[in-house]
């Protein structure tokens, strides 16, 4: 027989056939080791023939092994254990193989051809295990027909041509039938123009385009679900909507032509359908460029004249820019789409998606859903995940809330947790205290003793509590999904019009259920009135937890330690900033209103220009508001405007334009909003920077939103803005009366702001803020604030600073400038304290715990 003229497949089984001889000490080959090794195929084409007969493929290559057992062991030195040789049985049966394949017209003697030429010439085993499982070859291939259809043997693998659609595809309606589908609500508006295009004579074939997440897939899903029920023209009715896996039709064709024989086996197998099969390719653009090689053609050009003829019934689905990208660019291929826009669903639109998923999800998860928690989710999506499209982003919201209580009810609770842990501690000391024999030592031992008993029984009742809360949840649970059981059963029956046992299910078991789960439902409600220990409710507060995950902007209820913060925020930011009244005052009152929800939400939390003289602490206050609100100074994005001095330096904002180089990288403001959308975006000495790049700022101080220079929209809603500079201190310098800035240097610097910036960026700020220098009595509050600084830096040394109040007063009088604030005070105690301290360290070495105190000595400060 020539191997060249056999199938991959033909050839493995024969191998296999034979290291099965090897196995059993066989010396020939016969039939039986054939027909084992075709049974024994991963993903075989003769398992599945004979799984449609009947027969399972399994006990038929059990029955075979057995009588492979039952043949002569040969063994002893003369034997080669490598060598076996072909029995004139299995001869035979090949030389009809190659008759059978000759017959069929086939070029490639295939795994079918050796059963049918062992059918054809049978031995004695062969025949009693096919009678004992009541197979004949008639049968055989009138199920190959049906698998193979009229197609030929025409290359070495013509497997993966067989019965295609059903490996490449999935069909939605038998997953409709199988209540597999998620209920699709809304989108019939949709579904109808693809049932209206579908039904045209040419140029059938509908494109569903719209944002990632929106539901184009489920409009396809609802399709059919609706073809199921029956709810279609006639011309749609009992119609099949295969899904097409382009990834898999593409995985593993590693030869020329090999993806090309694939798909042209999926539209052989949809044309000879004569329009019963609708094919459905998720991610329509994956055809334009799939499978092409050199000299080859792509998938997109293949479907070309099948979609122009009517032959091919085709929905696709993609996104607008690889819609614009792909699928435009070939006018060819376009033209035979009729496209079907589908847009993101409203707010209201969404809350009625979610009650349709619900009751899928709490099955799933065996949790109950509140409708509060669903209409949280679509409302707090909305607005706080900007960069996702509905309903995808309010679904995700439910699973995660869903998934996270599902994991807190699996574990064990925390009160249980911890008191397992004192429990351990209990008796280990209780170990230790046993080894020893004084009298205090025997008191507590019987004094942990008794605690641990106590504790020991406070255990076990709360461990039965759990387990009886446990099994609650779980009975409602397998309530609900009994209910959901039944629930398919009554659609499939009068889809079958079997009106007597839909009617039985429909007003005998489901009532009962219903009421059954009912009073399962109180009886958890009236036990979580007590101190429930697990929690199998998802509420809003959940759900505003998963986002502020998500997104790290603070959505839930406020806990009473955070409202306390709140309330007092103007004296923890006072600790770092000393005075400035009026502008620690203005950022409070605009964080609190943003964080009792009553904020404009399409503006930043707060648009805020500080203008002062130098060292009076403008960027000071955006760091301590970082550390407030964040726990960290470093929280904060801060843009320094010295960068930004000429005209094109604007582009570092928001990115390069495209074909400039940098453009995959983004910009510094719209990369660092977009990974931290809540946080306090600083634009420091905004006088430096060139005039253009406050243009880009009107966008983000109106609308709080900004376009990249990728396209992308990143959200500044919850931002807080705070611009610096210096421009008219001079002005505020010269106007001081009392300790305040007089309204004739307020108009002064006014002036000079409308001659530095645009009217409609000065506009657009919520408050400009005037900064006073600092008095001598802020100053002294100032050089405790740094002397504190290097009283942490010591301590970290083990020692301690003691400074005395004339030597705070001679730092006050030695580092006070008005014009420069609190700067010079730095550089004043940067030398004429650090330095006298890090003297005394290196020459005196002063022990862990020592006091280095600070005093006035002769008119200079020095150590005593």
């Amino acid at each position: 027989m020539n191997a060249q003229k056999m199938t991959q497949k033909s050839l493995e089984a024969l191998q296999a056939a034979q290291s099965l001889a090897v196995e059993y000490e066989n010396q020939a080959l016969c039939p039986e080791h054939l027909f084992c090794a075709l049974l024994s195929q991963q993903d075989g084409l003769i398992p599945q023939l004979f799984q449609k007969m009947g027969a399972e493929p399994g006990n038929l290559a059990a029955a075979f092994a057995k009588k492979v057992g039952e043949l002569p062991h040969v063994t002893g030195t003369g034997r080669d254990p490598e060598k076996v040789y072909i029995t004139p049985e299995l001869d035979r049966a090949l030389t009809a193989a190659e008759k059978s394949a000759a017959a069929m017209k086939d070029e490639y003697v295939s795994v079918e051809h050796l059963v049918l030429g062992m059918m054809d010439a049978p031995n004695a085993a062969v025949k009693e295990v096919l009678r004992q499982f009541s197979l004949d070859k008639t049968r055989f291939l009138e199920v190959l027909a049906q698998v193979r259809g009229n197609q030929r043997v025409t290359s070495d693998n013509p497997e993966s041509t067989y019965d295609v659609l059903a490996k490449y595809g999935q069909d939605l309606v038998e997953l409709a039938r199988q209540q597999k589908l998620d209920p699709v609500i809304g989108r019939d508006a949709e579904i109808r123009n693809v049932i209206r295009i579908l039904s045209r004579k040419t140029k059938n074939n509908p494109v569903l385009i719209g944002e990632p997440g929106v539901g184009k897939t489920a409009i396809a899903e609802g399709l059919a679900l609706r073809i199921v029920r029956g709810d279609v023209p006639e011309n749609l009715k009992d119609r099949k909507v295969f899904s097409l896996d382009m990834g898999a039709l593409v995985a593993g064709a590693k030869y020329r032509g090999e993806f090309e024989e694939r798909l042209k086996s999926v539209l052989q197998e949809v044309k000879k359908s004569e329009g019963q099969i609708i094919l459905f390719i998720d991610e329509l653009h994956t055809i334009v460029g799939a499978g092409k090689t050199d000299g080859a053609m792509d998938a997109g050009n293949i479907l070309k004249p099948m979609l122009a003829r009517g032959e091919l019934h085709c929905i696709g689905a993609t996104t607008l820019n690889e819609y614009r990208q792909y699928i435009e660019k070939d006018a060819a291929l376009e033209r035979r789409f009729q496209p079907v826009m589908v847009d993101e669903p409203t707010v209201e639109d969404t809350i009625s998606i979610l009650r349709g998923l619900k009751e899928r999800y709490e099955v799933f998860h065996g949790v109950k859903i509140q409708d509060n928690a669903l209409i949280a989710a679509a409302v707090l999506s909305g607005r706080y995940i900007t960069d996702r499209f509905l309903p995808d982003k309010a679904i995700d919201l439910v699973d995660e809330a869903c998934a996270m209580i599902r994991t807190e009810m699996d574990s064990a609770p925390a009160e249980m947790d911890d008191l397992r842990r004192k429990i351990m501690q209990h008796e280990i000391e209780e170990a230790a205290l046993k080894k020893e024999t004084d009298k205090l030592s025997a008191e507590r031992l019987a004094d942990i003793q008794k605690e641990l008993a106590a504790m020991r029984e406070e255990f076990s009742a709360m461990s039965a509590r759990w387990e009886n809360e446990k099994s609650a949840i779980g009975k409602v649970q397998h309530l609900r999904e009994e209910i959901e059981q039944v629930n398919g059963e009554i659609a499939r029956a009068e889809r079958e019009y079997d009106l007597n046992r839909a009617a039985e299910l429909k007003y005998g078991r489901l009532p009962a259920l219903q009421k059954e789960l009912e009073q399962e439902e109180a009886r958890a409600a009236a036990a979580e009135k007590d101190s429930t220990l697990l929690h199998d409710r998802v509420t809003e507060e959940e759900i505003a937890r998963i986002v502020g995950r998500w997104t790290g902007i603070p959505v839930a209820k406020l806990m009473e330690g955070e409202r306390e913060k709140l309330l007092h925020l103007d004296g923890i930011l006072h600790k770092r900033v000393i005075g400035q009244d009026e502008a620690v005052q203005r950022v409070t009152e605009a964080i609190l209103r943003s964080r009792a929800g009553i904020a404009d939400e399409n503006r930043p939390i707060g648009s805020f220009l500080f203008l002062g003289p130098t060292g009076v602490g403008k960027t000071e206050l955006a760091k301590a508001l970082a550390e407030a609100l964040f726990d960290d100074e470093k929280n904060i994005v801060r843009i320094d405007m010295s960068e930004y001095m000429e005209k094109y330096s604007v582009s570092r904002l928001i990115g390069a334009p495209p074909g400039y180089v940098g453009y995959e990288e983004g910009g510094q403001l719209t990369e660092a909003v977009r990974r931290k959308p809540y946080s306090v975006v600083l634009f420091d000495e905004i006088e430096k920077a060139h005039p253009d790049v406050f243009n880009v700022l009107l966008q983000v101080l109106d609308d709080g939103r900004i376009t990249d220079s990728q396209g992308r929209t990143v959200d500044f809603k919850n931002t807080i803005i705070i611009l610096t500079s210096n421009l008219g201190s001079n002005y505020i310098l010269d106007g001081i009366e009392n300790g305040e800035i007089s309204p004739e240097a307020r108009a002064q610097v006014d002036a000079l702001l409308k001659t530095s910036f645009r009217p409609e960026f000065l506009n657009r700020l919520d408050e400009i803020v005037y900064y006073k220098p600092l008095s001598k009595t802020e100053i002294a509050g100032v050089v405790d604030l740094m002397l504190e600084s290097l009283v942490q830096r010591l301590a970290a040394k083990q020692l301690r600073l003691a400074v005395t109040d004339a030597a705070k007063q001679m730092i006050v009088d030695g580092g006070y400038d008005p014009v420069y604030g609190a700067r010079p005070l730095k550089r004043y105690i940067q030398q004429k304290v650090e330095t006298l301290v890090a003297r005394d360290i290196i020459q005196n070495d002063p022990a862990p715990g020592d006091t280095i105190t600070v005093d006035v000595k002769d008119g200079a400060l020095a150590l005593v």
